[in-house]
């Protein structure tokens, strides 16, 4: 069993900056990419940055600049500096990440979400 646990939501002012970080742990050989989504209210989910292993890294054109994803391999972790808040930026944040465990096969988890609330 793998799982993910996030932490580091809250309530920010706009302008301001909060840092989410993810662990992953159980069975696990190896942790591939890992991503940061978003979803708010009456929105679908969308992808906000993504890292591989080898710490290549993607962004949404609307946090490019302002958010900063980075991991730590030998933790299994992942974070996200988030600079810069606005309130449409304000969501139910979720980890993700491709998990290869010990049979050697890959498998997809996600955390169970952390809510970001940004006040303008």
């Amino acid at each position: 069993q793998v799982q993910l646990v996030e932490s580091g939501g809250g309530l920010v002012q706009a302008g301001g900056s909060l840092r989410l970080s993810c662990a992953a742990s159980g069975s696990i050989f190896s942790v591939e990419t890992m991503d940061w989504y978003r979803q708010a209210p009456g929105k679908q989910r969308e992808l906000v940055a993504a890292i591989t292993r080898e710490g290549s890294t993607n962004y949404a054109g609307s946090v490019k600049g302002r958010f900063t994803i980075s991991r730590d391999n030998a933790k299994n972790t992942v974070y996200l500096q988030m600079n810069s808040l606005r309130a449409e930026d304000t969501a139910v944040y979720y980890c993700h990440a491709e998990v290869t465990k010990f049979n050697r096969l890959t498998y997809s988890y996600w955390g169970q979400g952390t809510q970001v609330t940004v006040s303008s």
